[in-house]
């Protein structure tokens, strides 16, 4: 069925979904890495995807672990590690 919907043109929904849930799994265990190093933020968080041998495709989240901390009332710095 799956194959009639691309030929088609059609969405296929199932793969829809099944790619949001990948994206969702992959942004969990950046956020997970990155609370492991110490971090409470990620900045630059971008997706890459790659398919292998024509029957997967891989989802991969990455960015940069940070620990942000509040302003003072001041407005002094800002600690970015």
């Amino acid at each position: 069925m799956a194959g009639l919907r691309t030929i088609a043109g059609g969405e296929i929904k199932e793969y829809v979904k099944m790619l949001n849930d990948a994206r969702n799994l992959a942004m969990e265990r950046l956020r997970e890495e990155a609370e492991k190093a110490g971090a409470n933020a990620v900045i630059e968080m971008r997706f890459d995807t790659s398919e292998i041998a024509q029957i997967m495709t891989e989802i991969v989240a990455y960015g940069t672990a940070v620990k942000v901390e509040k302003l003072g009332e001041t407005g002094q710095a800002v600690s970015l590690t």
